[in-house]
């Protein structure tokens, strides 16, 4: 081996990821797989910590867009009924109950196509009343201009989430009122802002391995990759175009885990919508491919959350604990 050639470490980040790279990953024997991702998040995260998030929707209904899984569209009949913006108040105090409830990050999400100007100084007072609290921040708005972006870091945004929600190729299956470059255009003005990004997408809506492989791909090849990366677990809604979609096997939504890890090694891996259907058995899985949050709390938007003791309790049985919160 030449001396002057560093060996190749797994661990490390990459930026050059083909497609083809990504889907032979998916391809992997399952058990080497869940190995290989296991060494690279005990490289950047301590194994038996989870991170705690929970979500509030600040502003539900009523949106424009036509996202085949979403209980929010103005195009579906969910029985979802519109509602006006919160007040900073009552956000702030449901973050508070959050925290004291053990949570350690709170996400604000509104029902909107993009952030109107008109809204962004209540938005920008809910932020900065939840960064008070001492919890890490998150907001996802719809697409945001350059300047709302800065604004939003400004009054302490920590991310910005914009999911990408599948591959690009599989993306006009799912939603047409809003193109994949639209969201790659508004998480560059996350980044360029300064916020980190939240971006991720779902699984089960119909999608193939190579889309799925195409949704990572797409994520591991940004400038910077995403420091937090949700995968969601379609939540079928009567009323919408999903809503039938059948379930994603259980080790299949684990090789999604296990290859998000792999080939984003620092990012937040978030198991995020869908654990209401999990057993422990398969969330325990997840946070060994490496997954390393969740979200707590009753409801995530419009859709059901393990309750707080079943969370409590699953975190008893694997003798895993509260991440350390980071300075």
């Amino acid at each position: 081996m030449n001396a002057h050639v560093p060996p190749y470490d797994p661990a490390l980040p990459r930026h050059d990821w083909t497609l083809a790279d990504v889907e032979a990953l998916f391809e992997l024997p399952f058990t080497e797989l869940v190995f290989r991702a296991a060494e690279v998040h005990r490289r950047w995260f301590d194994p038996a910590e989870l991170q705690l998030s929970q979500l509030l929707s600040v502003k539900t209904g009523g949106c424009p867009e036509n996202c085949g899984y979403c209980a929010q569209s103005q195009s579906f009949k969910t029985g979802v009924a519109a509602t006006k913006l919160m007040d900073a108040e009552t956000v702030i105090a449901a973050a508070a109950e959050a925290k004291a409830g053990g949570a350690q990050r709170f996400c604000m999400g509104a029902a909107w196509r993009d952030l109107k100007d008109r809204d962004l100084p209540k938005v920008c007072s809910m932020v900065a009343g939840v960064k008070a609290l001492g919890l890490e921040t998150c907001a996802t708005l719809g697409m945001v201009t350059q300047d709302q972006a800065n604004a939003l870091k400004a009054a302490g945004l920590d991310y910005y989430n914009h999911n990408l929600d599948t591959g690009p190729d599989y993306y006009d299956q799912v939603v047409t009122t809003r193109t994949y470059q639209d969201r790659l255009d508004t998480l560059a003005a996350v980044r360029e802002s300064g916020m980190s990004t939240c971006c991720g997408g779902i699984v089960g809506m119909g999608e193939t391995r190579r889309d799925r492989a195409g949704l990572l791909h797409q994520l591991a090849t940004l400038p910077s990759h995403p420091e937090s990366l949700p995968i969601n677990d379609l939540m079928p809604i009567p009323g919408t175009p999903l809503g039938d979609s059948p379930p994603v096997d259980g080790l299949e939504f684990v090789r999604m885990i296990a290859v998000a890890r792999l080939v984003c090694p620092k990012s937040m891996v978030r198991l995020a919508a869908g654990r209401e259907h999990m057993s422990p058995e398969l969330q325990a899985l997840a946070f060994l491919a490496g997954a390393n949050s969740i979200f707590i709390g009753a409801r995530l938007l419009t859709t059901d959350n393990p309750d707080q003791d079943a969370d409590k309790a699953l975190l008893a049985d694997l003798k895993m604990r509260p991440m350390t919160v980071r300075a």
